[in-house]
């Protein structure tokens, strides 16, 4: 059960918009602005919890890819392979 409140005063054509989305969505207007929230709100949360390297992170991540590929046996016996659809003929 839900039982804190969310006031927000907006505009009547941005509260037109909200209900006309909610309705092709077949929710209520508070069912879409809580979903629609929390999705943005997930998403802000995960960006800065995945992508907000340090500076030295950073500087690492990216010497790490421009490296040269260190020797590795395996992905050359498997980048030597032809592929299947390599050997149909027309």
């Amino acid at each position: 059960m839900r039982d804190v409140a969310i006031n927000l005063r907006v505009l009547h054509e941005q509260r037109d918009l909200i209900d006309h989305a909610a309705t092709l969505l077949g929710k209520n207007r508070s069912d879409f602005m809580l979903e629609t929230a929390c999705d943005r709100a997930q998403a802000v949360v995960l960006d800065q919890v995945f992508f907000s390297p340090n500076t030295d992170k950073l500087q690492q991540f990216n010497a790490m890819l421009n490296a040269p590929p260190s020797n590795n046996p395996g992905l050359e016996r498997l980048m030597a392979v032809t592929a299947p659809w390599s050997k149909v003929k027309a």
